[in-house]
């Protein structure tokens, strides 16, 4: 597996990801609009195809990890651990001493690998994702501390 920073011009290749992973993707737009932001970067995941992208934004001593998307063809390989260790590591270099996200209640699996990266569990946000029909859903919210984790 390859990483590399994401720049502007892969916009369209991250929606397409996140429409893999999600239900209610960002469009190419969004991705490009935030990818613009100050302290905003992105890595993508290569195999023989794309399998994954992470996006962060590191600003003030913080990083806060704004979207993983692995398509369920390429979970379970590892993808979304070496995108967050690799983002993370950027972040911790420009300057972040803590790392911030948030994940639906309900993902098990992702509470599974955040927490095996060291994230801690720091709060909640109630009725954060829209699920549309089904309703509103919590976000566990997550902290890392970056200096004391060798990224």
């Amino acid at each position: 597996m390859n990483l590399r920073r994401a720049e502007a011009y892969d916009a369209p290749l991250m929606a397409t990801i996140h429409a893999q992973a999600f239900d209610r993707p960002w469009d190419a737009a969004a991705f490009a609009d935030l990818l613009a932001g100050s302290g905003v970067f992105a890595l993508l995941a290569f195999d023989e195809d794309a399998t994954g992208l992470v996006l962060c934004r590191a600003l003030a001593g913080e990083a806060e990890v704004l979207t993983v998307a692995v398509p369920p063809w390429a979970r379970r390989r590892g993808v979304a651990k070496a995108l967050l260790t690799g983002a993370l590591g950027f972040a911790h270099e420009l300057g972040a001493a803590a790392a911030f996200l948030e994940v639906d209640v309900d993902n098990r699996p992702a509470i599974g690998l955040y927490e095996g990266l060291g994230f801690e569990r720091a709060g909640l946000r109630k009725a954060y994702y829209d699920r549309g029909a089904a309703g509103r859903a919590d976000a566990l919210v997550m902290r890392l501390d970056l200096g004391t984790q060798g990224h």
